[in-house]
């Protein structure tokens, strides 16, 4: 019975030789994977202007008030775009 035994062995670590044999090796291969990577925006600060109507008193007269105010306005508006393009540049 040892004698099988021995032999049934044998034949065991056979079978594990030629199953490891047959192994290849893993194939090594580059794979290019494009990942969004948060960046810190480096805008430099939007002046705020000195307002036009910031000046104005309440014994100036009505069209100089109304002056001021459209100038304040379109100061405004340019304003804005200048925000506007410094949050666009960090998208």
């Amino acid at each position: 019975m040892c004698r099988s035994s021995w032999k049934v062995q044998v034949l065991l670590a056979c079978l594990l030789l030629t199953a490891c044999a047959g192994h290849r090796e893993p194939e090594v291969r580059t794979v290019r994977v494009e990942v969004p990577v948060q960046v810190p925006c480096r805008v430099p600060a939007v002046a705020v202007p000195p307002w036009a109507a910031a000046g104005l008193r309440k014994t100036d007269s009505l069209e100089v008030k109304v002056r001021a105010l459209l100038a304040e306005r379109r100061q405004r508006i340019g304003y804005e775009r200048l925000l506007e393009a410094a949050v666009s540049a960090c998208m």
